[in-house]
C-alpha cells in the first residue's frame, strides 16, 4: 500500500526531488528555490523523481525541462501530463559546465570522460580539440564526480559544476566548457499537493496542453485567440500522440499582464480545442 503521508526530516515539512545527486544543476535550483538547507530526495532518473511525488517520498520536485543550447527534454512534458503533476513555479540557472578529474590529472592524461548527455551535449565544441577522449553518457553530472573520487578512476574525468568538484575533492582541468557561453537551463518546480497552489495575485505565466482538430487552421485559430485575448505565448512544443499516428498535443508556455485576459483565452479556449489541460499557473521568473 502507497503512504498516505510524506516522509520528511525537517522542520519546513519539506522534501524536494531532484534529478542527480548533491551537487548537480537540480541540487543547485533546490536550494535557490527552497533554501540552502532544503532536505532533498535524490533521483537517479526523471522516472524516478516523478515517482518519489507520485508515491510522497517528497513534497515538491526540481526538473529540468529545456537548455538555451540543446533545447527542450521532450520526455519530461510527456511525465508532467501522464502523472498529473501540477507546475507551481519555474527557474533559470546559469550553467557553467567543467572538466574535473583526480588531483594530479592533465587533460593529457584523460581517456573517457562521463556526464548526462545534455552536459555532453552542450559541451561538443570543446572535445573536438581531444579527439583522443571518448564521450560515455551516464545518469548525472555530480554522481559520476563522486564515483571517480570513490574509487580513484584514473584516466576518467567527469563534466559537472564546480560545486561538485568542491564536494567530491577532483580537480577542475577546464572551466566554462559549454559551446555557448550564455548556458542556461530552465528548471519547473512542481508538486502534486492541492493546497500549494500559487495565489492569483502573483499568476502571470501558465503552462498548458491541448489538442485541436486535424484541419488546415485548426493550430492558427487557438494562437490567434491567445494574441486576441493579450497572452504572450513564449514557448510551444508538439508530442505525437501515441494511439493517433501522425496527430500530435501541443504544450505551451504563455504569459499576461492581466490575469482576467488569460481568463477570458481560457474561457474560450475550453470551446474551440478538443481538449484543453492547465499543466501550471505561476509567477514567470524573467519578468
Amino acid at each position: 500500500m502507497e503512504p498516505k503521508t510524506v516522509a520528511v526530516d525537517n522542520v519546513s515539512g519539506l522534501k524536494v526531488a531532484i534529478q542527480g545527486i548533491k551537487g548537480s544543476y537540480h541540487h543547485g535550483v533546490a536550494k535557490a528555490y527552497f533554501g540552502e538547507n532544503v532536505v532533498v530526495d535524490e533521483c537517479m532518473s526523471f522516472q524516478e523523481l516523478v515517482h518519489s511525488l507520485e508515491r510522497n517520498k517528497s513534497t515538491d520536485a526540481v526538473m529540468a525541462i529545456e537548455n538555451s543550447i540543446a533545447g527542450s527534454i521532450i520526455p519530461n512534458y510527456a511525465y508532467i501530463d501522464e502523472h498529473n503533476i501540477t507546475i507551481k513555479g519555474e527557474y533559470y540557472m546559469p550553467i557553467h559546465h567543467c572538466l574535473m578529474a583526480l588531483r594530479g590529472q592533465e587533460i593529457s592524461d584523460i581517456k573517457e570522460v562521463y556526464s548526462h548527455p545534455m552536459a555532453l551535449l552542450q559541451c561538443k565544441e570543446f572535445f573536438r580539440s581531444y579527439p583522443h577522449i571518448k564521450l560515455v553518457e551516464d545518469a548525472d553530472t555530480a554522481d559520476v564526480a563522486r564515483r571517480i573520487n570513490e574509487k580513484q578512476l584514473k584516466g576518467i574525468a567527469a563534466v559537472a559544476g564546480a560545486t561538485a568538484a568542491a564536494i567530491y575533492g577532483l580537480d577542475i582541468l577546464a572551466k566554462e566548457i559549454q559551446t555557448i557561453k550564455s548556458n542556461s537551463t530552465r528548471f519547473f518546480i512542481l508538486t502534486a499537493r492541492e493546497e500549494a497552489k500559487v495565489e492569483k495575485e502573483e499568476i502571470n505565466k501558465a503552462s498548458l496542453k491541448f489538442l485541436t482538430d486535424h484541419k488546415r487552421g485548426s493550430l492558427a485559430t487557438v494562437l490567434n485567440v491567445m494574441s486576441d485575448c493579450n497572452l504572450n505565448l513564449t514557448k510551444i512544443q508538439s508530442l505525437p500522440l501515441i494511439d493517433k499516428p501522425w496527430k500530435y498535443s501541443f504544450f505551451v508556455d504563455v504569459t499576461f499582464e492581466d490575469y482576467a485576459d488569460y481568463e477570458k483565452a481560457m474561457s474560450i479556449l475550453k470551446i474551440m480545442a478538443l481538449e484543453l489541460k492547465v499543466l501550471g499557473e505561476y509567477k514567470n521568473q524573467n519578468r
